[in-house]
């Protein structure tokens, strides 16, 4: 999927386990899925080691096990609480990480029934996380991500990434995506304050228990900025979802064309991008596209 993977499997997990964390090394050990940042295990019936693909995605990894102690205690839905840090090995160039399991089903037709309320709880979460206060937290470093800036400096990425899609989508479907973007490019710049930002707020990351939002995981892109292209992630979601986030949240109608824009951005990426290697993902994307495309 990237250049300079790591090979990762169960043996290399279960070295690792039996070096650093010996009194976990015998627990049942099992493939628990995979994103474009990080390959996961589940281990034994409370656990789940996260590893990065490549060493320089360790960052991210880094930045949950740094920050998501400080804003689990501030939200009232279930995040991952890191419970271990492991360091490089001969196996695994590259930090990793265990985390207490939550249980839950991914968000999708099949568990979910009420579209609207599951947006409300997503829109409730959002609001929590955004009202977080930055006790001088910057954004800075690895904290500082595209998604938390503004739309101009995208726009050669983004211009490409549509362009690569044409083969692969179709130019009518090209053309509408390229005349959202360009419509929020146009918009002023956002006056918005910054805010804590989960950056990845994907149906993968969403957990639901009954029918309902219990969990949101994966904060591998958090970062500071402005809360825009957090919105974005509902086009991820149907109708009903959305325009009950939208209500829940009050969110104007700048705000929502600049996100509206910021879900083109990662659409069109993530089609171009790993047509070829994660087509599970690519999926994802061309559902954002239908979503975005009938509203």
């Amino acid at each position: 999927m990237h250049e300079d993977e790591i090979t990762i499997g169960e043996p290399v997990v279960r070295e690792l386990l039996a070096a650093q964390c010996p009194q976990w090394a015998g627990l049942p050990l099992s493939r628990a899925g995979a994103g474009t940042e990080n390959v996961m295990f589940r281990l034994g019936d409370e656990l789940l080691v996260r590893l990065p693909r490549t060493a320089g995605r360790a960052g991210a990894l880094r930045k949950e096990v740094r920050w998501l102690p400080r804003l689990s205690a501030r939200l009232s839905l279930r995040t991952p609480v890191p419970v271990y840090v492991g360091e490089p090995a001969r196996s695994f160039p590259a930090q990793w990480a265990v985390f207490g399991w939550i249980e839950g089903e991914v968000v999708g037709p099949s568990v979910v029934a009420d579209w609207a309320g599951l947006g409300v709880g997503l829109a409730s979460f959002v609001r929590q996380l955004h009202a977080v206060d930055l006790d001088g937290v910057e954004r800075a470093g690895d904290l500082s991500w595209y998604r938390g800036g503004e739309l101009a400096p995208c726009d050669a990425w983004v211009s490409r990434a549509l362009a690569e899609c044409r083969p692969l989508i179709g130019d009518d479907r090209v053309d509408a995506l390229d005349g959202i973007w360009r419509a929020g490019l146009a918009l002023p710049a956002s006056t918005g304050r910054h805010v804590w930002l989960h950056g990845d707020l994907r149906p993968g990351n969403l957990l639901v228990g009954e029918g309902r939002l219990r969990a949101v995981i994966d904060f591998g892109a958090l970062s500071v900025g402005l809360p825009d292209a957090e919105h974005a992630a509902v086009w991820d979601l149907p109708a009903p979802a959305r325009q009950a986030y939208r209500a829940e949240l009050d969110v104007d109608d700048v705000t929502w064309a600049r996100a509206r824009a910021w879900a083109v951005a990662v659409a069109a990426s993530g089609i171009s991008y790993y047509w070829e290697t994660f087509p599970e993902f690519v999926a994802e994307c061309q559902a954002r596209v239908a979503f975005l495309l009938e509203s």
